[in-house]
Formats: structure tokens, sequence, C-alpha cells
């Protein structure tokens, strides 16, 4: 029984964070200025010689989102996919 609650835990914990990675996506999918302003952030860090990828880009994108460095990352590779490839 106890094995069996751990993972409906867990099952609902994983359910929720994917939830909130999808949501996040899909408030910059609806918001394209979102995007582009991320983009130029990311470019300020390149012309600065930093990666978008780095954990100094990432984590200041989860502080000023208020999410997990991991959302952070999946939101930076999301956004640089489809709206500014030119970035590293």
């Amino acid at each position: 029984m106890r094995i069996l609650t751990a993972l409906i835990i867990a099952m609902l914990a994983s359910i929720q964070a994917g939830m909130a990675q999808s949501n996040l996506l899909e408030s910059v999918k609806k918001n394209p200025e979102e995007a582009v302003t991320l983009c130029k952030k990311f470019r300020r860090f390149n012309a600065q010689g930093i990666s978008a990828s780095s954990k100094q880009s990432i984590k200041q994108l989860s502080q000023q989102r208020n999410v997990s460095q991991i959302d952070a990352e999946i939101l930076s590779i999301y956004v640089i996919g489809l709206y500014c490839p030119d970035v590293k």
C-alpha cells in the first residue's frame, strides 16, 4: 500500500510539473512579444560572451520568471528554437 501511495504522489507531482511547463511555454506562444524580449536579452548575453544556456543566464531567467532552473532552461530552448535560432 505504501508503494502504491508513493507512486500516486509521484505521478501527481509529475503531472503538475508538466502542466506548469506547458503553461510557461503557452504564455510565450500566445505572446510573441515576450519571446522577442527574451531573444534581445539572450543576444545581449551573447554580446558579452555569455551563452544563453549558461548557468548565469538560466539562473537569471529562473529568478525573473519565478520558476525552477529546469523550467527556465526549457523555456530558453523553446524560445531560441522558435524565435531566435541565431542565439548561441
